[in-house]
């Protein structure tokens, strides 16, 4: 088959195609680097030219509400339509398990309204949800920091690593479309607080987590369950531990 992934040169698109290579595959590595611009709609015609499925990855240059809100909406749209008028047949979608239970987060809900253009849309679909990377984890842990103290809430976490979500993604361009979401979370649940100590002890990081209840995540308010799914998940193989040892080794 011909695989596009739109967001192909990043992290995720980058271990996808690399898995679906290694397949068979015929996959194209799609990016604004590449001359493929999903806002502007550039260059999407001549890149969905014989293609079977498309995986898009791709993700906002700003995180601000209203920019991230009209970066995946437009973004989707362009890429649905070109993709109907090149007659793909499958379109794989990565987005966020829990996106939907966390609405006073900008991104989240621009993630649910890139989940509802691409159901109402023309194309046949796969909407992949995976949990926080276990690659996010020192962001999440600067994104927290106040002088030397890292304040964050006890809420649970089922981080997956990135090489994980890959696989999933690879897995789902190749099966037929479900018409819906699957989930897919890390082999072990945290909170939050949990899992930012043991990379920073893992680190020789010297800050400190607070556990606060009141701590929001990116500005949001989370539940005790607002990140991990409630139903069934695919899990992937990697724990942090089985991370942490990697990251140390490399």
């Amino acid at each position: 088959m011909k695989i596009v992934i739109i967001g192909g040169t990043g992290l995720i698109g980058t271990k996808v195609g690399g898995l679906l290579r290694a397949a068979g595959h015929e996959v194209v590595a799609a990016s604004p680097s590449t001359g493929v611009d999903t806002v502007a709609g550039t260059g999407l015609a001549e890149v969905l030219t014989g293609a079977d499925v498309v995986v898009d990855v791709t993700n906002s240059p700003s995180f601000e509400d209203r920019a991230v809100l009209e970066f995946f909406q437009t973004s989707t749209r362009n890429l649905l339509a070109a993709e109907a008028a090149a007659g793909v047949g499958h379109h794989v979608a990565l987005s966020i398990v829990g996106a939907d239970r966390i609405p006073d987060s900008g991104y989240m809900r621009a993630k649910v309204a890139q989940e509802n253009v691409i159901k109402s849309g023309p194309v046949p679909y796969t909407v992949v949800r995976a949990t926080q990377f276990l690659e996010f984890v020192g962001a999440i842990a600067d994104g927290a920091t106040q002088g030397d103290g890292v304040h964050l809430p006890p809420a649970l976490m089922q981080p997956i690593a990135a090489d994980d979500v890959a696989a999933a993604l690879a897995e789902a361009a190749t099966e037929p479309p479900v018409g819906g979401a699957v989930d897919i979370a890390g082999p072990e649940r945290y909170g939050q607080d949990e899992f930012v100590r043991r990379f920073l002890a893992a680190e020789h990081d010297t800050r400190t987590v607070v556990t606060d209840p009141a701590a929001r995540y990116f500005g949001a308010l989370l539940e005790e369950t607002s990140l991990v799914p409630l139903g069934e998940a695919r899990l992937g193989a990697i724990s942090l531990a089985d991370w942490l040892a990697a990251r140390t080794a490399g």
